[in-house]
């Protein structure tokens, strides 16, 4: 069971494996052992997700999403099957729990009138000081 949040829980059933060989460096054991792991999740037609839910995590723009709705992440940071499975798991987590994140609408609001005053004395203060740079007499 993937636990994302206290009301969303994902069961393994939804979740398919494979593993394969990993690149980069490893020694002899990276031509023998299938560490890399790549998960997939089927987004669209998951019995977990609700509509809302569906629906936002599909209009996420991510290169990862397949045009079908599944979801494919790659895990081969680590030399170990273990390490890669659960990094992998966790990144999906991560990208559902960030893709169901509501922002706040954001409240328009005005400049006080001494946020204003503070404003006009500081550029009124800069000019002064331009204003000294001038050429004159420097007796």
């Amino acid at each position: 069971m993937l636990v994302v949040n206290s009301r969303l829980h994902i069961p393994e059933s939804e979740l398919s494996e494979s593993f394969i060989r990993s690149p980069g460096p490893g020694g002899q054991n990276v031509n023998k052992v299938a560490t890399a792991v790549e998960l997939r999740f089927d987004v669209a037609n998951s019995p977990s997700l609700d509509d809302w839910q569906r629906q936002r995590l599909l209009s996420r723009r991510d290169r990862r999403l397949t045009d079908d709705g599944v979801m494919v992440i790659q895990a081969r940071r680590f030399r170990s099957q273990d390490r890669n499975r659960e990094d992998a798991r966790q990144r999906l987590i991560d990208w559902i729990a960030k893709s169901l994140e509501v922002d706040k609408p954001r409240i328009a609001t005005r400049p006080s009138r001494a946020a204003k005053e503070r404003r006009i004395q500081a550029k009124k203060q800069r000019g002064q000081i331009k204003s000294g740079r001038k050429k004159g007499s420097w007796d």
